[in-house]
């Protein structure tokens, strides 16, 4: 099942300079594939149909909007093959819906760990994911920070975006959001009402006047 869009899909009508719309498109490029890979792996990573049912048969009874598993004050692990912590994910509560194969996590908060040490620390009042974990939503207070292999966690972030909505697509890899967004890095920020990133594509897409201060480059 897809999830449905909270609002119409955004046109694809760039109003940038050309170089701010690169500057822009190298942010996207360098950290939201990460993000994006995180949110889908994590919504994979929800699904409860394969946990162990407890009890014999049961009979077939029709499907209400309740949840059939729930999880309070949960954290998820995934380990890479070195043993290394590659994501987790953190919430007060996750239930799942049978009658809409949906999962629903209250204060979600997703990290992802890349191969170079990158890490990516999503959190939100609510994320949804459908069935198959091919797309995810994150609503609410959307706070996405990256940090490099270099910088604590306790430091600078690399990169922030805020907002109230982000949603990861696996077909495609796109990250969307139809709601305005908050880009900021170190002196530099850019504000857009909404956005799509194809990062299969290498396009970024902005549906309408975007604003940005930057940080002059060094000579």
């Amino acid at each position: 099942m897809a999830l449905a869009p909270a609002a119409a899909g955004v046109r694809p009508a760039p109003r940038l300079g050309l170089s701010v719309a690169a500057r822009a498109r190298r942010w996207f490029s360098a950290w939201l594939p990460l993000l994006l890979m995180a949110l889908l792996a994590a919504g994979t990573w929800w699904l409860v149909k394969n946990a162990p049912l407890f009890g014999g048969p049961t009979v077939s009874a029709p499907l209400r909007h309740e949840p059939d598993y729930t999880m309070r004050r949960f954290e998820l692990n995934r380990m890479g093959a070195d043993g290394r912590l590659r994501m987790r994910v953190e919430g007060e509560a996750l239930r799942h819906y049978p009658d809409t194969d949906t999962m629903e996590i209250d204060t979600a908060e997703v990290r992802a760990y890349g191969n170079d040490g990158r890490l990516i620390v999503a959190t939100a009042r609510r994320a949804l994911s459908n069935g198959d974990g091919s797309q995810v939503q994150l609503l609410g207070d959307v706070l996405v920070r990256s940090f490099d292999a270099a910088t604590p966690e306790t430091g600078q972030p690399r990169l922030v975006v805020r907002g109230d909505f982000l949603q990861a697509e696996a077909q495609g890899e796109i990250l969307r959001s139809h709601l305005p967004v908050q880009i900021s890095l170190p002196g530099s920020e850019l504000q857009v009402p909404d956005f799509v990133y194809e990062h299969l594509k290498g396009q970024l897409y902005f549906g309408g006047p975007a604003h940005g201060r930057f940080q002059p480059r060094k000579p």
